[in-house]
């Protein structure tokens, strides 16, 4: 297991879900030992979201966020978003975004009209309760950068945010920074065919990115294709240091300040 000498935070996991309920506490003292200081617990839908709420009860330093995934918009309907509002109006203390949102044109789960209704409905419940927004895009990004600019056209400013599991252009990249969005970057930095990732990170400041596992997803190098989990995430900060020509401790100072502006102003 690496560890950094450096405290260094896990932007977007998926710890409440059922591949780590035998093993949920574990996986928080494995994360504590490896020098993983917060885990945020990314709500799917409703239910979903209730369950990260849940979860945090159940140790400290854990915070979450409530949404409605691409995947699951067909469930989308106004008594959703206002369950999405109570939760996070109720829950302030621990809800940190409205996440994960977004589209999904890859698998098309759901509808893609229906997906941008229900991104566009989530993106202006966070602008409403003042909370950024944990996007999820996959083969949809410049109709993701098209929304976030007609938010920035109207409102003179777009939501701010974290673009997870990002696997665009560098060129898009630096337009989602400019809007207001940090880029997530987790085990995929570290996977041999994935240059576009690493590009991305070679060529924006640190001030871009936040880091990620995306757990139990998307394990880095050399444990891919196995359970991944925060304890991994030190991986990702040292796949990242060796593309800037930079320390590790260096990348989880510079992402663990974004992360705080971001979640915890």
């Amino acid at each position: 297991m690496a560890i950094l000498g450096r405290m260094i935070i896990d932007t977007h996991a998926h710890l409440h879900d059922q591949e780590f309920d035998y093993d949920f506490r574990e996986a928080l003292e494995r994360a504590s030992e490896a020098g993983v200081s917060r885990i945020v617990l990314i709500g799917e839908n409703v239910q979903n979201s209730v369950r990260a709420i849940e979860k945090t009860q159940m140790a400290p330093a854990r915070w979450a966020t409530v949404g409605i995934h691409p995947h699951h918009a067909k469930e989308f309907s106004a008594t959703s978003i206002s369950k999405l509002r109570e939760l996070a109006t109720h829950h302030r203390e621990t809800v940190v975004a409205i996440g994960e949102i977004g589209l999904d044109f890859y698998y098309d789960f759901s509808p893609q009209a229906i997906q941008e209704r229900a991104f566009r409905a989530q993106i202006e419940l966070a602008m409403e309760l003042q909370l950024p927004v944990v996007i999820h895009c996959r083969e949809a990004y410049d109709q993701s950068l098209e929304i976030l600019r007609s938010y920035c056209a109207s409102f003179g400013k777009a939501p701010w945010g974290v673009m997870h599991c990002y696997f665009g252009t560098v060129e898009q990249a630096w337009e989602f920074f400019e809007l207001g969005m940090l880029i997530g970057v987790g085990g995929s930095v570290t996977f041999k065919k994935a240059e576009t990732v690493r590009a991305v990170v070679r060529e924006l400041p640190l001030e871009a990115f936040v880091l990620e596992t995306d757990a139990p997803y998307l394990a880095p190098v050399p444990y891919r294709g196995k359970r991944n989990e925060p304890s991994f995430l030190p991986l990702v900060a040292q796949r990242v240091a060796e593309i800037k020509g930079i320390t590790a401790d260096d990348v989880a100072t510079a992402t663990t300040q974004n992360a705080q502006r971001l979640f915890w102003p």
